[in-house]
């Protein structure tokens, strides 16, 4: 590479990280991340600290960074920052060998510009880095492609490091891997497989020792499968569903890249012959996520599954804007133009469009979290209060339980897992599964507030005030915030199956590191008294 070509990707690189380290994310914004930041903590899928499958890898790195950061969120944050600038070189590096500076330029401009991708480099998400190992693997096997053997070895290092950190990357890049390995000789083939079982068994032996033992562990995974993904499948739901999954991934290309979206028009008089190879191999790389995300499991709000494939998506679109920009027979002013009106679009999609990705979104809600954090003290103290907060990705039972640490948090609904029903409980960021009501002395409980102005949310909040008794209902407006709070005699029409089972004591036993249904000791003690 020229000077001019590695200046270039200094300025790319420096350019994303400026971008996303000013528009980073204060608070956790995401269920998920909650989750990530409990497990820097105490790594426990049981409790969902974090949610199974466990990501291993990325729990490690986050309490490393956190060790000098002292704060969750930004350690978790730096990691994404720190992803998506080795995202934009590896992009560059890999356009500018398949088809010149010229469309690495483009590649490395759609990257910096692409509204989700911005997004995700800011908060304390792991897409940024899964995007990341794609990008880096993908160059790698390229060269394998190609011949250079040597590779084979450190594709394979990386493939196993990136199933650490979202272990789902073994499923959707490992078909690219072993594409690659297609031509090399037995003893390659060996080499990179005793790699890669060494790579992986070097944090799944840890991370399962840390779950308590591999039952522990998959019971977690399968409970949460069943609970979530397992439902809408392909093979127990109608055509309808897979279809609307494919429309949200065109959605979510548009989401990725805005206006720059209709790139793809220039390949329609495209004059340069591209080599069959790269077809086959880019069609390689994203058949596999496009089918997992079609026929399994997508939703919206996990749009950053499909970063994984933002760099070939812009290596592709780079050289058509690239053939665009030098071949057709527009003004240079008017593409100059063009380029800076997408740009703008895109600057604009991500800091004011009326999605849960957007700048405007992630300030809107830590605004409303830094008003429910003030607020709440007011309506009772820790001992006497308790919060009942709901599954939800934003303003859910998680960030209750995590930004009013001295208040117990219970999830409503309580869930049905293997070993039975259960509530997830919270305090002192710490998590535990109830069998029952908890048993301390409180007098009321309030249900955490929802985001504001979600009909959707408002909807559901509505339905589970219906199954309290109305005249016992007592609403307080903050801010835009209604707080619902009834008598404590009244928690039992919200989980009526625990309320059937023992009540519990479980201070003792969340601050004990392990879940109350694993602790037998504290429950025969709980028995005796």
């Amino acid at each position: 590479m020229s000077y001019r070509n590695r200046l270039d990707t200094l300025l790319l690189a420096s350019a994303v990280a400026t971008t996303r380290f000013a528009f980073r994310s204060r608070d956790l914004y995401d269920l998920d991340s909650v989750n990530f930041a409990l497990a820097m903590k105490r790594f426990d899928p049981r409790v969902h600290q974090p949610h199974p499958p466990g990501y291993f890898l990325y729990i490690l790195m986050g309490r490393f960074i956190d060790f000098m950061v002292h704060d969750a969120n930004l350690a978790l944050v730096l990691l994404s920052i720190a992803a998506s600038t080795g995202m934009v070189i590896m992009i560059y590096r890999m356009a500018w060998g398949w088809f010149g500076p010229g469309t690495a330029r483009f590649a490395g401009i759609l990257f910096l510009f692409s509204p989700l991708g911005w997004f995700h480099g800011t908060v304390a998400l792991t897409y940024s880095l899964e995007a990341f190992f794609s990008a880096l693997l993908g160059d790698l096997c390229w060269r394998i492609e190609c011949g250079k053997t040597a590779f084979i070895a450190p594709a394979s290092l990386i493939l196993g490091i990136s199933a650490g950190v979202r272990p789902s990357s073994l499923l959707l890049l490992g078909p690219l891997f072993l594409f690659s390995l297609r031509k090399a000789t037995a003893s390659q083939k060996v080499l990179g497989g005793v790699v890669l079982v060494l790579t992986l068994a070097t944090w799944f032996l840890p991370m399962i020792w840390a779950s308590d033992g591999l039952g522990a562990y998959f019971g977690a995974l399968v409970s949460l499968w069943q609970l979530v993904p397992a439902r809408d499948t392909v093979f127990n739901s109608s055509p309808a569903t897979s279809i609307a999954r494919a429309c949200t991934i065109v959605f979510i290309y548009f989401l990725c890249f805005g206006l720059a979206s209709v790139v793809p028009l220039a390949a329609l008089r495209r004059t340069t012959l591209v080599d069959p190879k790269k077809k086959i191999f880019t069609i390689v790389w994203i058949s596999p996520a496009l089918c997992f995300f079609t026929f399994v499991y997508l939703r919206f709000v996990n749009s950053g599954y499909l970063l994984l494939l933002l760099a070939p998506a812009c290596i592709w679109l780079g050289s058509w804007a690239s053939e665009w920009y030098e071949h057709t027979g527009w003004r240079k002013s008017w593409k100059v133009t063009v380029i800076g009106l997408c740009g703008a679009t895109n600057v604009l999609i991500f800091l004011v469009a009326p999605l849960y990705c957007s700048y405007k979104s992630v300030r809107q809600f830590e605004t409303e979290l830094a008003s429910i954090r003030s607020s709440f003290p007011q309506f009772g103290p820790p001992d006497a209060t308790l919060i009942v907060g709901f599954d939800s990705h934003f303003l859910g039972y998680r960030h209750g339980g995590y930004y009013l640490p001295n208040y117990l948090t219970i999830e409503y609904p309580e869930v049905k897992l293997r070993e039975g029903t259960r509530i997830f409980a919270m305090h002192e960021r710490d998590s535990s599964l109830l069998t029952g009501l908890p048993a301390a002395a409180y007098t009321r409980f309030v249900l955490f507030p929802l985001q504001g102005g979600d009909v959707a949310y408002q909807q559901y909040m509505q339905k589970v005030e219906k199954l309290l008794p109305q005249e016992n209902l007592r609403i307080l407006r903050v801010g835009d915030h209604e707080f619902v709070s009834c008598p404590i005699s009244d928690l039992p029409l919200l989980f009526p199956d625990a309320a059937s089972a023992p009540r519990q004591s479980v201070y003792a036993a969340l601050h004990s590191g392990m879940p109350p249904v694993n602790n037998r000791e504290h429950q025969a003690g709980q028995e005796e008294r």
